[in-house]
């Protein structure tokens, strides 16, 4: 068999392995090593919230954001399946403030996020916390990510009002 077929040969099955594999991207986002003072949660522990699948979103009148709603595989599977969120789940919250479309002015679109928020549950670690949830907040100031100074009491107390759905607001979203 000469050279050129034999590579010929090896370059036609190796098309055909990659064409049948699954794409495997992964993005890691470069965020700030910035820590929640009231519980040690740090921003880098979601550095790979790009890669977590939409639950859904939702529109905040109050504070006019556009919110999409993200969680990692764990939380996913219990998002998708109506199922409690085990340990390990995380769940993150991205808002962004919005403007109208220049080419079509009915509508809004995203603009600048304004905060990264995220949950986790850890029975152990947040025992204390109703649903053994964490949270964690970081928000934009003049173009830099910081960590919400104020505590966690306010995350706890809002998401209590979700109680009967294991304190978490966005149901998962079906695309039917």
């Amino acid at each position: 068999m000469n050279v050129i077929k034999s590579i010929s040969i090896i370059a036609t099955l190796a098309l055909i392995t990659s064409c049948n594999s699954e794409p495997n991207y992964q993005i890691i986002s470069k965020v700030p090593d910035l820590t929640m003072p009231d519980n040690n949660l740090k921003f880098t522990a979601i550095e790979d919230y790009k890669n977590y699948r939409i639950i859904g979103s939702h529109f905040r009148t109050d504070k006019k954001e556009l919110r999409y709603i993200l969680g990692n595989d764990i939380a996913f599977k219990a998002s998708i399946e109506n199922s409690p969120y085990p340990n390990g789940s995380k769940i993150v919250k991205i808002g962004w403030n919005t403007e109208e479309m220049s080419n079509f002015s009915p509508a809004l679109e995203a603009k600048e996020v304004q905060r990264v928020e995220y949950m986790i549950k850890d029975n152990k670690r947040f025992s204390d916390n109703p649903g053994n949830w964490g949270y964690a907040r970081f928000i934009k100031d003049e173009g830099k990510y910081k960590s919400w100074d104020k505590g966690t009491e306010s995350c706890i107390s809002c998401h209590n009002l979700a109680k009967e759905n294991g304190y978490v607001f966005t149901e998962f979203q079906k695309m039917e």
